[in-house]
């Protein structure tokens, strides 16, 4: 049994997966640590920096797309570390970053789950842990909170219990992920994340940030050049997730505020083939959600 198992899903990260790897090799150094790469059906040969280290890297190819969720899962069964880290193709990892998650964990048995800050700039940090996720707090995190929270993150010194934490870059165990049952598979692509960290909860552990860890994280990589699929994906994630974990009131509100920016977008928004396509789906996604609530 490995220490540290370290899963990274890959679906056209270009050149991204490449330096990740390396980050994540000079952390792994004279460290009994696997990694594992779970390429979900990259078109652009990415997976190729992963099947070159065959001998420090698993490769694992699938055959379609089969969502980050299921592919981190997929990954988990294959893996026998004590402690598993997710993280994504287009980060860089810092020196030392996995070692302060990894004594997080160590040091307090009832820490379920820690990740470290990400930056996604020179000075500029990514929102990345919050509270728990209702309508009116997301509507005030999207729109007035999280430039504020950037400013704040760059002075932001010690651990804080928060609600969830970004899957970019998460560590936890092999016991809490089993306590769990994993990721929900039903999330293809968003907010499967914040769930895992909801049960985690849940189960009675505490979820971590914790600042003096730093990992780059570009940010948006797999779903670049395919916008309109990537937000419907979003929407589709965001509304199981309110179903899943908001009372009825918050579900409904989340649904109002959809139909109207699809209706007004139609109105006023751009009036491409694909941006067309995006409303109608995403009408048909909010019918269908009804239907199987009555």
């Amino acid at each position: 049994m490995a220490e540290l198992s370290i899963i990274i899903v890959n679906h056209n990260a270009g050149k991204r997966l490449a330096d990740c790897l390396a980050s994540v090799e000079r952390e792994a150094e004279g460290k009994d640590w696997e990694v594992l790469v779970v390429d979900n059906a990259s078109s652009d040969g990415s997976h190729d920096a992963a099947a070159q280290r065959a001998q420090a890297v698993k490769l694992i190819r699938n055959s379609e797309n089969v969502g980050f969720a299921k592919a981190n899962n997929q990954g988990l069964r294959m893996s026998s570390g004590r402690f598993v880290l997710f993280l994504n193709p287009d980060t860089v990892v810092f020196p030392g970053a996995l070692g302060r998650l990894l004594e997080e964990l160590r040091r307090e048995p009832g820490t379920g789950a820690v990740a470290p800050a990400l930056l996604c700039g020179k000075d500029n940090f990514q929102v990345s842990f919050g509270e728990e996720v209702t309508f009116f707090r997301e509507l005030a995190r999207k729109s007035i909170l999280n430039a504020w929270r950037r400013r704040r993150l760059r002075r932001l010194k010690g651990k804080r219990r928060t609600a969830w934490v970004s899957g970019a870059c998460l560590m936890t165990s092999r016991e809490v992920l089993e306590n769990v049952g994993g990721f929900d598979e039903k999330f293809f692509l968003y907010f499967e994340d914040i769930d895992l960290c909801y049960r985690i909860r849940r189960r009675g552990f505490s979820v971590v940030f914790l600042p003096e860890a730093v990992v780059f994280h570009a940010g948006g990589v797999s779903a670049s050049g395919a916008a309109y699929p990537s937000r419907l994906e979003y929407r589709k994630s965001q509304v199981y997730f309110y179903k899943k974990h908001n009372p009825a009131s918050s579900q409904k509100l989340l649904k109002v505020y959809l139909r109207l920016s699809a209706r007004l977008a139609g109105l006023f928004g751009s009036q491409s083939d694909e941006a067309k396509a995006f409303r109608r789906e995403l009408l048909e996604v909010l019918k269908e959600k009804e239907a199987g609530r009555r």
